[in-house]
C-alpha cells in the first residue's frame, strides 16, 4: 500500500513540475483584478512541456538553418530537383524506346480479336458516334463510315489521327485524346475498320476523293 503511495505521489509530483498547475484552493493567491462581466483572470505561467517543446523547436530551427547555410554549397534543392527531373525523364525515354508501340503512332495495326470489337462498338455508342454516323455506321450528319471513301483517310492510322485530333474544323467532329485512352482509340477505330463493307439500312451517299482499302 505504502509503494503504491509512494507511486501515485511520485506521479502527481512530475505532473505538477511538468504543468505547473495550482492547486484549487489556491486560486485567490493568484487571481488578478481584472473582471469581464463577471469573468475573471488566474495568473497562469505556461506549462513547462510546452515550453520545452518550444524551446526544442528554436534549437531545430536554428540548426537546420546553420546547416543550409554552410553546407549550401554541397547541397542545393533545385540542383537535386533537376537532377530527379532529368532522371525521370531519361526513364520515360527508356520505357518509351522498349515499348515503341505504346507511343509511336505508325506502329498501329488494326485489332481484330472478339473482346478489343466488343470494345469498340460499346465506345462507339457510348461516345455519342452514332448520333451523327447512325449505329450502323451508315451515316447521318457524318458521312458514311462503310463506304471505301473516305474524307480524311480510312486506313486505321487515319482514323486513329481523327479520333485524337478531331474533324474537319466546323463539323462538329471533336478531338477525342483527352477524353479517352490511345488504345481504347485504337479498339474504336478497329470497330470501325471491320464495319467497312457491311450493308447499313439507309446508307448515305459516298463523300470524300481517298479511296479506302485502296484500289
Amino acid at each position: 500500500m505504502n509503494k503504491n503511495s509512494e507511486n501515485i505521489s511520485a506521479w502527481k509530483r512530475f505532473m505538477k513540475s511538468m504543468t505547473k498547475a495550482h492547486d484549487l484552493g489556491t486560486e485567490e493567491d493568484i487571481m488578478l483584478d481584472h473582471d469581464y462581466d463577471g469573468i475573471k483572470e488566474l495568473d497562469n505561467v505556461l506549462p513547462p512541456w510546452w515550453l520545452y517543446g518550444f524551446y526544442i523547436t528554436i534549437a531545430i530551427s536554428i540548426f537546420y538553418y546553420v546547416q543550409v547555410f554552410y553546407n549550401s554549397e554541397e547541397y542545393s534543392q533545385a540542383e537535386e530537383f533537376a537532377t530527379e527531373l532529368a532522371e525521370g525523364k531519361a526513364e520515360v525515354e527508356a520505357y518509351k524506346a522498349a515499348n515503341p508501340e505504346l507511343f509511336d503512332d505508325a506502329n498501329i495495326v488494326p485489332l481484330t480479336d472478339e473482346a478489343s470489337l466488343a470494345k469498340g462498338k460499346e465506345l462507339f455508342t457510348s461516345k455519342t458516334c452514332f448520333a451523327c454516323h447512325l449505329a450502323d455506321l451508315g451515316g447521318s450528319i457524318g458521312p458514311n463510315l462503310t463506304d471505301n471513301k473516305w474524307i480524311l483517310g480510312g486506313d486505321v492510322k487515319s482514323i486513329f489521327n481523327t479520333l485524337t485530333n478531331g474533324g474537319r474544323p466546323g463539323k462538329g467532329m471533336i478531338a477525342w485524346e483527352s477524353t479517352i485512352t490511345r488504345e481504347e482509340r485504337i479498339q474504336l477505330a478497329s470497330y470501325i475498320i471491320s464495319m467497312q463493307g457491311t450493308q447499313p439500312a439507309t446508307p448515305k451517299a459516298p463523300e470524300g476523293d481517298i479511296t479506302w482499302p485502296e484500289e
